[in-house]
């Protein structure tokens, strides 16, 4: 399976780090954001990944080099302008002739790829969408009851929402939804896809995950770093 990996982002709520680097090459531990996610791939077998650049390419593409050192192939699509969270894949149509993933670059997850790839390719779906469940807690009594009586106190209940991972299982057939060369983002692919009756498959991550998006996320991937992520410091073997 290929895998397509979004890392053209501005990065500006993570400013002024990403001023300086783009934010999938924020060290986390020993690695960047970017190594980790390529050396987690590796070990689920997928051997040709394909960074989609805009922010501070040239540093991307001179920092990961070709791959070898992690043990896959890598490649690079620099996009003229932004192409959102989905229209970058069209510049690589010709390399995704079969299953492929497509994830952000700014996530940080234990998430089992293997199992997610088994579960779109059986269920023979145009796009897969990885979900994670979160749950919020909420710091007031919640108060039960219609018209003027109180019926009951629920004491600070959670809020749980089921939301999108930011990781994706796609087959070729998403490009007849998809438009070719301009911004696109993955909600309105979801959206477009459900007007047409296509069905979208939805399986989720009960692994460890996180979105890199705020400095305190930042700093929360750091002190997770050992826990999670400090074993795909050794590169995995290539899978053919």
């Amino acid at each position: 399976m290929k895998a397509v990996i979004l890392a053209g982002g501005l990065g500006s709520r993570l400013a002024p780090f990403t001023q300086i680097i783009p934010k999938p090459l924020l060290p986390i531990g020993e690695k960047a954001v970017l190594e980790l996610q390529i050396l987690n791939l590796a070990r689920h077998g997928v051997s040709d990944i394909f960074i989609a650049t805009n922010y501070m390419a040239d540093y991307v593409e001179a920092f990961l080099g070709d791959g070898s050192k992690y043990n896959v192939r890598l490649h690079f699509s620099r996009e003229d302008k932004p192409l959102g969270t989905c229209g970058p894949i069209t510049l690589l149509k010709e390399y995704l002739d079969d299953l492929f993933l497509l994830m952000n670059g700014d996530i940080l997850t234990t998430f089992d790829f293997t199992a997610g790839a088994k579960f779109a390719r059986e269920l023979n779906v145009d796009l897969t969408v990885v979900t994670k469940e979160l749950i919020t807690p909420f710091h007031f009594g919640r108060v039960l009851g219609e018209g003027p009586y109180v019926e009951g106190v629920q004491e600070k209940p959670d809020i749980v929402f089921e939301i999108l991972a930011g990781i994706y299982f796609m087959r070729p057939s998403v490009f007849e939804v998809v438009p070719t060369g301009v911004a696109y983002g993955m909600d309105t692919l979801i959206k477009d896809c459900l007007a047409q009756k296509r069905q979208i498959g939805k399986f989720r991550c009960n692994e460890y995950w996180l979105d890199i998006g705020q400095l305190h996320d930042y700093q929360t991937a750091q002190k997770v770093y050992d826990k999670h992520f400090k074993y795909l410091s050794k590169p995995a073997l290539c899978s053919e």
